[in-house]
């Protein structure tokens, strides 16, 4: 297959989160967040796995750093931990936490890498949660102080900003289903705090540019809704479901509205905040990782729509099918949909897990992850062919890390992680990709 061609401007990236790579949670003054909560209750993470040490990036930074270097990509996307820089979700920062990171991002930008920094990637400080977490509509206020610190301090170096990562896995696998942190299982009470993040998103894109920060942005997962026949039924089923994970998300920051079906289960007064969550952005992050499968529901069903296995498609061992298209799908009809309120948009996310092994040649061979990539670096040239401003696009992830309820078996990283040496060993994917964001 060959590889599709991008503009010399397009920016390559790798992204990563800092509870799934850090480790050191006990280190450096950081406060406990609802994942350490969470991995410490026994059944809720696979075979009883937690994050203390993960890919010990806190004191590994500088490896890594070298690793993109090598790598040759343009833009690195990291997620600072709340609760290193507040250890209770207020008051003023954490020396240690703010030098961490200084470091880090100083490393960042030697290296010729421009930092792309997510303020909240699912890792709340506990007392936030103690306190009502994103069922509190303070939560946003304590949220925006905090987007003040990270604004004051860095954006000087920082590129790119996106006040939270995918609000949609807080809100559904967090709140309403309880898969994630912190293991509430509200199901459509869930939905005030999807407007409790959006209204810290718009409150954090205030402070960030009252900081003098620049290209502040979003990353919202993202999926196509297929309905499992043309009928009537699974297709108000899909249009519910669409509503619920992908307009409940984008319409608020992009359009100042939210869909007609949720407005019964949102907070009242909902509709004063739309001004302040409807900042103006710089660009738009799209995390895809697959299409979501939607029937009517069945007897019995409390939800308004049923979920369905995608089937036909090979699968990741993260129960992922493998879809290309669907990302040109998703994107193509975003552009239609949100056509001039829908700022340049950046693939934030986009990678896929297999059960990765060094070999005895001390290489670790993984073709169907180059071939994941090539084929989705596919459908998102077709979607820039057909007017799709697309101006960059980050692999998730640069190492293998925490896969959060799944433990350490899912491996998405360009780099093996061997989590008893901490020794990193670069795939197949990492030296292919590495070719082609250096033109070689």
């Amino acid at each position: 297959m060959e590889n599709p061609t991008f503009p010399p401007d397009f920016l390559w990236g790798v992204s990563t989160s800092a509870f799934q790579i850090e480790g050191a949670t006990k280190e450096g003054g950081r406060g406990p967040s609802i994942w350490d909560t969470f991995t410490a209750t026994e059944g809720k993470v696979a075979r009883g796995e937690h994050a203390d040490v993960a890919a010990d990036h806190y004191h590994r930074y500088p490896e890594d750093v070298a690793l993109m270097a090598e790598l040759g990509v343009g833009a690195y996307r990291l997620s600072v931990a709340w609760p290193r820089i507040q250890p209770t979700g207020k008051g003023a920062p954490n020396p240690e936490g703010i030098s961490f990171y200084d470091k880090l991002i100083d490393a960042v930008c030697e290296a010729g890498i421009a930092p792309v920094v997510t303020l909240y990637h699912w890792d709340s400080p506990q007392a936030v949660e103690d306190d009502g977490g994103w069922l509190s509509r303070d939560t946003a206020d304590r949220f925006a102080e905090y987007a003040a610190i990270l604004g004051e301090r860095f954006a000087d170096r920082v590129k790119l900003w996106i006040p939270l990562n995918e609000p949609m896995v807080m809100s559904i696998y967090g709140y309403a289903i309880g898969e994630y942190a912190p293991g509430k299982t509200l199901l459509l009470d869930a939905v005030p705090t999807a407007h409790h993040q959006a209204l810290a998103h718009g409150k954090a894109v205030q402070a960030l540019r009252a900081a003098g920060a620049t290209g502040i942005g979003t990353a919202n997962n993202h999926s196509p809704i297929w309905p499992a026949a043309d009928t009537p039924a699974d297709r108000a089923a899909g249009e519910w479901l669409d509503a619920l994970i992908n307009r409940l998300y984008a319409d608020p920051v992009l359009l100042g509205t939210y869909p007609e079906q949720l407005h019964p289960h949102l907070p009242e007064g909902f509709a004063d905040d739309l001004p302040t969550i409807a900042q103006p952005l710089d660009f738009y992050g799209v995390n895809y990782y697959e299409p979501q499968g939607v029937a009517a529901p069945g007897e019995g069903n409390p939800l308004p729509f049923e979920l369905r296995p995608i089937e036909g498609y090979p699968m990741t061992t993260n129960d992922s099918p493998i879809v290309p298209h669907g990302l040109r799908e998703l994107l193509v009809s975003f552009h239609e949909r949100y056509q001039e309120n829908l700022p340049p948009v950046h693939i934030t996310e986009n990678g896929c897990s297999f059960a990765d092994e060094v070999g005895e040649d001390g290489a670790v061979h993984d073709p169907e992850r180059v071939d994941f990539l090539a084929g989705h670096l596919g459908a998102v040239r077709e979607a820039m062919d057909t007017g799709v401003d697309v101006r960059g696009y980050f692999v998730w992830s640069l190492l293998d890390n925490f896969e959060w309820s799944k433990g350490y078996a899912p491996r998405f990283g360009l780099v093996h992680v061997d989590y008893e040496t901490q020794r990193r060993t670069p795939k197949d994917s990492f030296h292919w990709y590495r070719k082609l964001v250096r033109h070689e």
